[in-house]
């Protein structure tokens, strides 16, 4: 580890997730094929004699804590699924895995969870309700929320709680918001068909490289001219694929890319002017086009009350909650908001890179201070809501 050290009360105790977090790191596994990660989850929670539920998931492992008092049902979320990505940290327990990497810190979410269950656990007889444990698969893939929520796994949950690390804040920080905090994720391919010719006669044919140039440089009008000052979206085109000889106009370009908006107003009118500046500019110069649309989650909207409640939770935990800037990053927990309220944090973690890097570290002394947050946030959930008459239905 680097810079904080565990405190020395706990330092055994917090040993075991510690080695959970490395034991996942070791092997990681990508996006619906995190099947060995899902049985070796049940079994760190049996050890525990968590309840572990049955819902249809291939991948993913659903559990809870409670429920020996009536009251409200909570979840806590962590995504579980590593990045098709080569190890370059040099840590001594990398990957062992060529090509695959936690490279985003999700080994650090599911050991977190776990250890929040462990926490919970020992109070079990105490907690004023249920809090309901989810390891989800397919965060990267933007898929996993919708299959927990297809297989039933957010019946009767009242509010849902979940974090990712943040590598910028320092450990002993939580940046918590209410409103936007991370984007909503499309992506797009836009075919365009013109008529292939010898590049010394480019009358003969219709070029679509030159189309393509024109559609994206018409495409950043989209936001300067569509979405207020006061709000904000991002359209970049990321490949431009035309063409396979030096002396030839091919007949096809592919642009692809994406677009972030934190906003669903703003993403609906960000998408259809899209839409329209292609079929638009490819019309007028006599080519045509086809727009795939690729859907990602939707924005991460945080409940305020629960924001309140999260900082709440921080404070008693002898934490620093700040108001983190939002990141244009997208996250598939904005699923679960659009069925139930919702907070969603970033845990400090003082790592070395940004997420999706190959040398992506962080520290793990936020490993504890999560566990911290996430059990004295859970208790005041259920508190506040089983207050507030919610009981499990």
């Amino acid at each position: 580890m680097t810079g904080h050290q565990l405190e020395p009360v706990t330092e055994t105790g917090y040993d075991k997730f510690i080695n959970i977090r490395r034991r996942l790191h070791q092997y990681p596994e990508l996006s619906n094929e995190e099947f060995e990660t899902t049985k070796s989850i049940r079994a760190w929670l049996e050890e525990a004699e968590i309840r572990i539920l049955d819902f249809p998931l291939a991948t993913g492992v659903v559990a809870e804590v409670g429920g020996r008092k009536p009251g409200p049902v909570i979840a806590l979320r962590a995504d579980i699924d590593a990045l098709p990505v080569q190890e370059e940290t040099g840590l001594p327990f990398a990957s062992k895995i060529p090509g695959k990497m936690h490279a985003c810190g999700h080994d650090f979410h599911t050991a977190a969870l776990i250890g929040t269950a462990y926490a919970l656990k020992e109070k079990e007889n105490e907690l004023q309700g249920t809090v309901r444990l989810i390891f989800q698969p397919a965060e990267e893939k933007a898929k996993g929320a919708k299959q927990v929520i297809d297989a039933g796994a957010l019946e009767g949950v009242q509010a849902i709680f979940g974090m990712h690390n943040k590598p910028d804040l320092p450990v002993g920080t939580v940046g918590i918001k209410g409103g936007p905090l991370m984007a909503a994720a499309d992506g797009f391919a836009v075919e365009i068909e013109g008529k292939g010719s010898h590049a010394a006669v480019p009358e003969a044919g219709l070029d679509p490289i030159v189309t393509a140039a024109h559609v994206i440089t018409a495409l950043q009008s989209v936001v300067s001219r569509n979405v207020s000052a006061l709000q904000s979206a991002v359209i970049s085109v990321t490949q431009l694929h035309s063409g396979a000889s030096w002396n030839v106009i091919p007949d096809r370009a592919v642009l692809e890319g994406t677009i972030r908006t934190f906003d669903e107003t703003v993403r609906e009118r960000v998408l259809e002017r899209f839409s329209q500046v292609v079929e638009g500019v490819t019309a007028a110069l006599g080519a045509s086009a086809g727009v795939r649309w690729i859907e990602g989650p939707p924005p991460v909207n945080n409940d305020e009350a629960l924001a309140e409640l999260g900082r709440a939770a921080a404070e008693a935990a002898g934490l620093r909650a700040v108001v983190p800037a939002p990141s244009p990053a997208g996250e598939d927990f904005a699923v679960y908001q659009r069925k139930v309220p919702g907070l969603f944090v970033f845990m400090g973690t003082a790592g070395t890179q940004e997420w999706h890097h190959p040398a992506f570290t962080l520290d793990e002394a936020a490993l504890p201070v999560s566990i911290r947050f996430f059990a004295e946030l859970s208790e005041r959930a259920l508190a506040q809501l089983r207050a507030a008459g919610g009981e499990r239905k």
